[in-house]
């Protein structure tokens, strides 16, 4: 490409960069200036996002058949003269084509430019012309794809706005409503493309910046790894949460012997009946004490009261005040049907009111002040000896007595939704699988009207879900707007999916549709045939990998005693990019520190040591695997857990085994002495 070529489009973003800064300087000085909390936040909230963008802010040009040309960048940015648009926003419609059109169908594009830039210079630019005949089939934009897919892993996980495929890019742009499953193995980008897709649907659908959107990942290194895509992408108004920090558990074991029975759908019957079964209808009156007057609730009164306030439909602590009320009402007209009978004169005989033209006596004053009803002085007006007022004053007082109160919640206590799990699986410290237990009693109990809904949901990793936790995320998107992104030959818990249609059905039924991503851009085709006997009879397909790596995975057994010995060996000899140790839980602490690498784990480091839970989602540029017979004796799920290690590396794959080798690696090379993770 000719040095002219280069200034052209060095010349232009420079434009587009004194545009965008001084866009921030005006959002920094409103910033400044304070105000209102509200616009001082939204005025913050950009200038964020324009930091977010300043990388690769401009990637790509389109000259167009009739003569035009766009450039597309992170954002749509206009010089304000004349309204002139200098940047195209890659969500919209005009820039589909730079990630569609093809040789075959060229969408009215004569040319499509890459612009790749370091910091805000121009380093180079690669054309392509689509005349051809249309016959040969490609990626689009392969030299840039592969370029960015060789690239070293930094711990981070990278937007794939320039280089985004067309079966990418149908499932970004798809509509918004329902429920949309992207089924994808390992490599496709499914994670990317969620995340793109939220950066779109934010852009075409205003509603959802008011509604918000929440990303659930299967823990906090993931959501670490995937935290910079959004804001890159110019997004940063995004819930991103684990299912336990949803329920407001910040800290939760994952391990739980009985997660499969807690997460089955049957729980929420449990749950139900366990809050139900906490309201008693007695079997004989209850007593009720009140200003030393016994009183007496019957069973059928206390029957009455409790299919009325179930006939409410309130949750349970708030169908209490309705019950509550019921027999206090009662109560209250046992109070004045024996004031009316019993006030009595000195002499014993019962009082009507005083006198014959019903006003009251002082005495009648005096026995009525006796029982807590407050008379006006200065009233001698005829009337009952108890009226409405002296109703509702007594209705006040009854529900201020702790006697009262107690006997009442001895029918229909106060729950919490603790109380109601502990009842149900005991006390000890709370698991993941407890969670969403915790979240459906607070739904049932009235505890969660302070729970954000949410306009859009994406689940990553949703074939892990259990159906417990698929009812505590419906409960916070009632339009079923979603995005679910998973690969069930990669399912890790006896309690996730095995099908997407089974999981959905009490939900959506079958308004739910499947989006498929077939390519794999990531794991070389060397480290995928290595997967193939962990696959068989599953009847599932592998992604294709579109690249070769030159690099043949290796396997090597050692005796117990010289593990750490051939992993530290394996590490020093390491070089280039990230490598990630994957071993069983019970030996990370003695590898960490046999290698060097920090517990708790940061994504960034050069060489981390990671379970196979925790490296979900991830990549890497070298994976090392150790001990994998004990990740496949790991539960029933062994396959899925050493399939998902397996296919984390972007470059290089090794197995280091203790004693026998498993079956499906048995076909694996030798190490050979120079064959390190580099």
């Amino acid at each position: 490409m000719s040095g002219d070529e280069l200034d052209l489009e060095q010349e232009h973003l420079t434009e587009l960069y004194a545009h965008v800064d001084a866009l921030r300087a005006q959002a920094a000085d409103r910033v400044e200036a304070g105000g209102d909390p509200d616009t001082v936040a939204v005025w913050k909230a950009e200038v964020s996002r324009l930091d977010g963008i300043e990388h690769g802010l401009c990637f790509g040009r389109l000259d167009m058949n009739d003569g035009t040309s766009a450039y597309i960048g992170r954002i749509g940015v206009f010089r304000e003269a004349d309204d002139e648009q200098l940047l195209v926003d890659w969500r919209a419609p005009l820039a589909r084509a730079f990630y569609t059109a093809t040789a075959a169908d060229p969408q009215g594009v004569r040319r499509r430019r890459r612009i790749t830039t370091r910091g805000r210079a121009v380093v180079a630019v690669d054309d392509e012309l689509l005349d051809s005949d249309g016959t040969e089939e490609h990626l689009v934009g392969e030299a840039a794809l592969l370029a960015a897919v060789t690239a070293e892993r930094t711990g981070r996980m990278r937007e794939i706005v320039t280089t985004l495929q067309a079966e990418q890019d149908a499932i970004i742009r798809s509509a918004e409503r329902g429920v949309m499953v992207v089924q994808g193995g390992p490599g496709t980008g499914k994670t990317a493309v969620a995340l793109h897709r939220v950066a779109y649907l934010l852009y075409t659908h205003e509603h959802l910046r008011n509604r918000g959107v929440l990303v659930i990942g299967p823990s906090r290194i993931f959501l670490d790894y995937i935290g910079q895509v959004l804001p890159g992408l110019g997004e940063n108004r995004v819930v991103a949460s684990t299912i336990a920090e949803l329920g407001g558990v910040l800290e939760a074991k994952s391990a739980d012997p009985d997660a499969e029975r807690k997460g089955s759908a049957r729980m929420a019957e449990e749950v139900a009946h366990a809050i139900r079964s906490r309201v008693r209808v007695p079997d004989e009156p209850v007593e009720v004490t009140f200003e030393e007057q016994v009183l007496s609730l019957d069973p059928a009164t206390c029957r009455r009261a409790v299919c009325k306030a179930r006939e409410a439909g309130l949750p349970h602590n708030q169908a209490r005040l309705v019950f509550q009320d019921e027999l206090v009402g009662s109560l209250v007209g046992s109070l004045v049907e024996r004031m009316e009978s019993l006030v009595l004169s000195e002499d014993g005989r019962p009082l009507d009111g005083g006198s014959a033209d019903g006003r009251l006596s002082a005495a009648d004053r005096n026995a009525l002040s006796a029982a807590g009803v407050i008379v006006d002085p200065d009233d001698d007006a005829p009337r009952e000896v108890i009226d409405s007022a002296d109703r509702d004053a007594l209705r006040a007082s009854l529900l201020a007595d702790d006697g009262v109160l107690g006997a009442l919640d001895e029918l229909w206590p106060e729950l919490t939704p603790e109380q109601v799990v502990t009842d149900l699986t005991g006390g000890g410290p709370r698991t993941s699988a407890d969670v969403p237990l915790l979240d459906e009693a607070a739904a049932l109990l009235g505890h969660d009207a302070a729970k954000a809904v949410f306009g859009h949901v994406v689940v990553d990793e949703a074939q892990e879900l259990s159906e417990m936790q698929w009812r505590m995320l419906m409960r916070r998107c009632p339009s079923r707007s979603m995005t679910l992104v998973g690969d069930l030959a990669q399912t890790g818990s006896p309690s996730g999916a095995s099908s997407w249609g089974q999981v959905l059905a009490p939900h959506v039924a079958d308004r739910w549709r499947l989006a498929e991503l077939t390519v794999n851009y990531r794991t070389p085709s060397e480290i995928m045939a290595a997967t193939e006997d962990l696959l068989a009879g599953t009847g599932l397909r592998p992604p294709r990998s579109v690249r070769s790596s030159g690099e043949v995975p290796w396997l090597e057994r050692v005796p117990r005693g010289s593990l750490g010995g051939l992993v530290g060996e394996v590490v020093a000899g390491h070089a280039e990019g990230q490598l990630a140790v994957i071993a069983p839980s019970d030996l990370v602490s003695e590898l960490a520190s046999a290698v060097g690498a920090g517990l708790p784990v940061d994504l960034t480091d050069s060489v981390v040591v990671l379970e196979p839970g925790q490296a979900k989602g991830l990549e890497f540029d070298s994976v090392l695997i150790v001990e994998p017979a004990a990740i496949l004796g790991g539960g029933g799920f062994g396959r899925s857990d050493l399939y998902v290690s397996m296919t984390r590396a972007t470059r290089r794959l090794g197995v280091v085994c203790v004693g026998s080798v498993p079956e499906p690696l048995a076909g694996m090379a030798s190490r050979e002495p120079s064959s390190v993770v580099r």
